[in-house]
């Protein structure tokens, strides 16, 4: 007995401790977003720097997931997960004292570095800890408070910025960080993956093919799309990556094993994970400066109008946890898809430069749930689909192509956003947002068609789970790789 509450403790703990980092981590995405006006007045800068102060930190985060998983498989999980939460720390307090826009930026794409290493070992400790029959609630929980932290980045950061400064923004993220350290030092067990070799090749391709697509979408309303940086950024990088499929297929040891896509499960649900955040972020990104900008909410005002869509993941992802376990993954998450893309399709039909809050207000609803219903049996969806030793790559691959797409999603809306209007008036403002939103909504509905592909609930009778991987019952870690019981 004393035994089985030690390990229920464990799990516990593994839990709270996951949740938070996961939190400070997703909420660093997009946190900026209604601060960009106060940056901006403070700091200065054009609309491709204010997009860069999101975009390097989802960048760095998006390109170094994958390597930053493979590190803790290789030199223990919860090791780099103090490296990484050290990291994440350190580099937001150099964004709170940033004297200028470079040296935010550059402060923003280290924050990335350390999330990028700390975020997708959260998933694996937390698999690890946590019983096999108790990890539908245990994600549930976990996601809803990823998804709320993606989701309230602008009510959080509008409200430290109207009521203190821009700079709390980052400034929040210290002490949370100070407070994690010594308990994940405690009460996580360290354990291990394959021990494969660090594939550095692999890293540097997609690293590079990754920076220059993003590059180029984000230079090119500025430069022209026919210039020789831009086209030169968007070819050099669709040709890294390329070759980073093509050396990955044939690599002894890839960071990303091509034959992972092979089963229909994982691609599935990682393909609607890109196209979830390239919708999501793009539109969060551009709504929470129309809701300021053009309708002339203060920070504050703004992220509580927003509520209704970023508030839903708390109250509905744990309930679309249990359901995922009772009905499987599938469904739920093709439902939430297909709501988050009608209430964001919603929003594009009804904008106009003086739309009223309540014209507005089903939209953001449906949009929210939509968003609730995606996040934790997406989570399980993605652990489900690999052997447990592999749960690490899967992790990080599925949280890095998440940050692709909010990485991708900013740059491309913002693109459109540029082609079609601009910063000059409200109607111009409300030009540009009507079809980014609009593509915003259709790229949402692709994730949705995305997981119709994946398979179906496979029952196992009274066998126990002895399907394939790709099951949607989440496989119970290899003894070899769950590590001591937690100190207490």
């Amino acid at each position: 007995m004393s035994q089985q509450n030690a390990r229920r403790g464990g799990a516990a703990w593994a839990l709270v401790i996951t949740s938070v980092a996961g939190f400070m981590a997703a909420l660093d995405n997009l946190v900026v977003t209604t601060a960009l006006p106060s940056i901006r007045e403070d700091l200065g800068g054009a609309l491709h720097d204010l997009e860069w102060t999101v975009s390097a930190y989802t960048l760095t985060f998006a390109v170094l997931l994958m390597f930053g998983a493979a590190l803790g498989d290789r030199f223990g999980r919860r090791r780099l997960f103090l490296v990484g939460l050290t990291v994440f720390t350190g580099a937001s307090a150099a964004a709170a004292m940033a004297p200028g826009i470079d040296s935010l930026i550059a402060a923003r794409a280290v924050q990335g570095v350390g999330a990028a290493i700390m975020m997708p070992l959260t998933l694996t400790l937390l698999t690890a800890a946590v019983p096999a029959e108790r990890r539908g609630m245990a994600y549930g929980i976990w996601g809803a408070v990823n998804g709320l932290a993606v989701a309230s980045g602008p009510l959080v950061g509008g409200s430290l910025t109207e009521h203190i400064s821009w700079q709390f923004i980052f400034w929040l993220n210290v002490p949370l960080g100070l407070a994690l350290l010594p308990l994940a030092r405690l009460r996580l067990a360290e354990s291990h993956g394959t021990g494969a070799p660090l594939d550095i090749p692999g890293t540097l391709l997609a690293s590079g093919g990754l920076f220059g697509i993003v590059y180029g979408l984000v230079r090119g309303p500025v430069d022209g799309w026919s210039g020789t940086v831009v086209l030169t950024a968007l070819f050099a990088g669709a040709a890294l990556l390329v070759g980073f499929v093509l050396y990955s297929t044939r690599a002894k040891n890839p960071m990303l094993p091509m034959r992972l896509f092979r089963s229909r499960a994982f691609s599935g649900i990682n393909a609607a994970s890109l196209l979830m955040f390239l919708g999501m972020f793009g539109s969060i990104f551009l709504l929470s400066q129309y809701m300021q900008g053009v309708l002339g909410y203060s920070p504050t005002e703004a992220g509580l109008r927003m509520l209704p869509w970023t508030g839903m993941p708390m109250l509905v992802a744990p309930i679309a946890g249990i359901l995922s376990d009772r009905i499987g993954g599938r469904p739920v998450v093709a439902a939430g898809l297909f709501l988050q893309a009608a209430g964001l399709g919603y929003l594009a039909s009804v904008i106009t430069a003086d739309a009223s809050y309540a014209i507005q207000l089903p939209g953001l609803i449906v949009s929210g749930i939509g968003m609730a219903l995606y996040f934790a049996p997406a989570s399980a969806l993605v652990m489900s689909s690999v052997a447990a030793k592999e749960q690490g790559i899967a992790s990080g691959a599925n949280n890095a192509l998440r940050e692709v797409g909010g990485a991708l999603g900013i740059a491309i809306m913002s693109s459109i956003f540029a082609a079609q209007g601009g910063y000059e008036s409200a109607q111009s403002f409300v030009d540009g947002l009507r079809p980014a939103a609009a593509v915003g909504a259709a790229m949402v509905a692709l994730g949705g068609v995305a997981v119709l592909f994946i398979p179906a609930r496979r029952r196992t009778g009274g066998q126990g789970p002895t399907a394939a991987p790709t099951t949607e019952t989440a496989p119970e870690p290899a003894l070899a790789t769950t590590g001591p019981t937690p100190r207490h």
